[in-house]
């Protein structure tokens, strides 16, 4: 048979191999879609715990800055407080 030829003779198993191939890529393209579904669901899932980790993270960052920079402030005003009795004796 030359290129770009086709023999009618052939159309039936051409239809079938054809069908086959069609049921082929559809059973594919169900199972991927499956797949991409469950894998939505799961990056959904891990997004809303990272976001509570980063919400506890924040929180928790938030106390410690908070704490510090009472500490630092304590301390400082007590170095003030040391530098200034020293200096009025």
């Amino acid at each position: 048979m030359e290129p770009g030829k086709f023999d009618p003779r052939h159309s039936g198993e051409l239809l079938k191999h054809m069908d086959k191939k069609n049921e082929i890529l559809m059973e594919a393209y169900r199972s991927m879609l499956h797949e991409l579904q469950k894998l939505q669901v799961e990056e959904e899932m891990l997004m809303r715990k990272l976001y509570e980790v980063m919400s506890v993270h924040s929180s928790t960052k938030q106390i410690e800055d908070n704490s510090n920079t009472s500490h630092n402030t304590e301390g400082a005003e007590q170095s003030i407080n040391e530098v200034n009795t020293d200096h009025e004796e």
